[in-house]
């Protein structure tokens, strides 16, 4: 092997990976010593989030990523991505033409970790679970079409819908409709600290330090039932306080592995090493960052200061001073390689320039320069962000119009205040819950925002996001999904600014890697193995 990235091309829809390096076939092996991977994701129980692994709870990639191995879902994203497929259910399916009633089927003889039976009444109390606690990570949201869940027997589970919603199968697959055991998880309680229990492809034991999860190993769970074909017999996953520190413990062979979040650096040095037993895995993604507004903030609440910083950000200049060829600018919520996605920002702004954004400022009679400050989180989306932050600052001062400081905060504090209403400007990532341009749009934008923002647009509640659910077939969906980016970028509570490529790095000997990610970030720890070095 003469370079040492594989680069692995993206269909959304079919994700066909072509291996031009060692370390890239499915020889896996159950035995052997435990796979170790990296991550810089902290875990941590606090006062303000002390139950950061319940399924009714947990939202974003990291605590999805223990949760995916743990708790099974009825439906999962297939190896290369599509449509999902039955997973604890051995078939699922819409039984109506009007996609309102949707009907499962469990596998027989199916276990929790413990070997308990699961029953469609535990399914059933699970889903009404996360619904009923609505924590306030906003996470229920994504079940909120559901009207009531109905059991026959069982085996049988019927989701009778509120409305019709085509990406209802997509949302099956997702931890926060994961199947938990009433035995361990109350009613109308989450469950505090780092225990998780379910029927998924591993059992879970945590290693906790001043209430954060510095260790979690992932054991085979020999009562799993499912369609994942699991090639290990452990994985250890190990929280690191920085990138670097993750990455000379990759170079010195403490882990095997290593996963969000590397730096740019890291991942341009890796790609240009032609003699390594390490490899560099280039994957599709569809992770996003964006600005969010709190609309009903003074520094802010005038449609013309967004539209003003909208027509200001240099999306390429931004890319290419801090993220290289590792991103690409992004002008709508919805990823470029997403079915309905619309360049909606650029055809609404063009090109930067201070004059337009004078013009805008001018007619609604803003005195400038306009003081904000902008808050990103330091510990969440890698060490790159303070930069990309410094670069938006550096940009908006520039044009004269802004005065803009910035303020960065852990993920741990970053995330009450931002829920609390505390900040007028923040930076926020996206990792997607299903790749549908549904999920860039509703959760931002339906009622029970993810972001607690005070935005809302009738049209887009009441009629375009309904409308767009109704269609299975998601290119007939693209008109509404259109009117909805278009909305976005007129009324700027959100703005976009680049979409994400994602890496792996892994010692040579180490297997399925190829599959360790799928493009909604999904980390499959299933797939990796021991092979031979190559």
């Amino acid at each position: 092997m003469n370079r040492k990235t594989l680069v692995l091309p993206a269909v959304v829809g079919l994700l066909a990976p072509v291996l031009a390096a060692c370390g890239g076939s499915d020889s896996g092996s159950n035995s052997g010593d435990a796979i170790v991977v990296g991550t810089t994701d902290a875990f941590k129980a606090s006062k303000d989030a002390p139950a950061p692994l319940d399924p009714a709870y947990a939202y974003d990639v990291g605590t999805w990523n223990v949760l995916r191995q743990t708790v099974q879902t009825l439906m999962v994203q297939p190896r290369g991505d599509g449509d999902p497929e039955p997973e604890a259910a051995e078939k699922c399916g819409f039984s109506d033409t009007g996609n309102e009633r949707y009907a499962c089927t469990l596998r027989k003889d199916l276990k929790f970790s413990n070997g308990d039976p699961v029953t469609a009444k535990d399914v059933k109390f699970s889903i009404d679970r996360a619904l009923s606690l609505k924590s306030d990570s906003g996470v229920f949201a994504l079940l909120s079409t559901i009207d009531t869940v109905e059991t026959q027997g069982d085996r049988e589970v019927i989701f009778h819908l509120k409305t019709a919603d085509a990406t209802f199968p997509f949302k099956l697959s997702t931890p926060v409709a994961g199947i938990v055991n009433p035995a361990d998880y109350e009613k109308g309680k989450l469950r505090d600290g780092f225990q998780v229990d379910g029927s998924g492809p591993y059992t879970l034991e945590a290693e906790v330090k001043n209430d954060k999860m510095v260790k979690a190993v992932f054991t085979k769970n020999p009562n799993y039932k499912g369609q994942l074909k699991v090639k290990n017999s452990k994985v250890e996953m190990r929280s690191y306080e920085s990138a670097d520190a993750m990455g000379t413990a990759l170079e010195k062979g403490d882990i095997d592995l290593m996963t969000r979040s590397m730096t740019p650096a890291q991942i341009t040095k890796l790609g240009n090493v032609t003699d390594s037993n390490i490899d560099l895995i280039e994957m599709p993604g569809l992770e996003i960052r964006y600005l969010a507004f709190n609309t009903d903030a003074s520094s802010v609440k005038t449609k013309a200061v967004r539209q003003a910083m909208a027509q200001l950000v240099n999306r390429g200049e931004l890319v290419s001073k801090v993220y290289g060829s590792q991103a690409e600018p992004l002008y709508s919520m919805v990823p470029a390689t997403i079915t309905g996605h619309s360049n909606s920002f650029y055809n609404k702004y063009g090109d930067p320039s201070v004059t337009k954004a004078k013009t805008v400022l001018a007619k609604a009679n803003i005195t400038t320069p306009v003081k904000l400050t902008l808050h990103y989180t330091t510990d969440h989306y890698g060490t790159a962000t303070q930069q990309e932050f410094e670069v938006l600052k550096k940009q908006l001062n520039a044009s004269g119009l802004f005065d803009v400081s910035i303020s960065g905060t852990s993920w741990d504090k970053f995330v009450p205040a931002e829920r609390a209403g505390d900040y007028d400007v923040w930076g926020m990532g996206w990792f997607p819950d299903f790749p549908d341009a549904d999920n860039y749009l509703a959760p931002f934008l339906d009622k029970d925002n993810f972001l607690k923002s005070p935005y809302t647009n009738n049209q887009i509640i009441n009629t375009l996001i309904p409308e767009s659910r109704r269609e299975a077939d998601r290119l007939t969906a693209s008109k509404s999904l259109t009117d909805i980016q278009d909305i976005v970028a007129d009324d700027v509570p959100l703005l976009p600014l680049w979409q994400g490529k994602q890496y792996i790095a892994a010692r040579d000997d180490i297997t399925g890697t190829e599959w360790a990610l799928n493009s909604s970030s999904t980390l499959q720890l299933w797939e990796l193995g021991r092979g031979v070095s190559g």
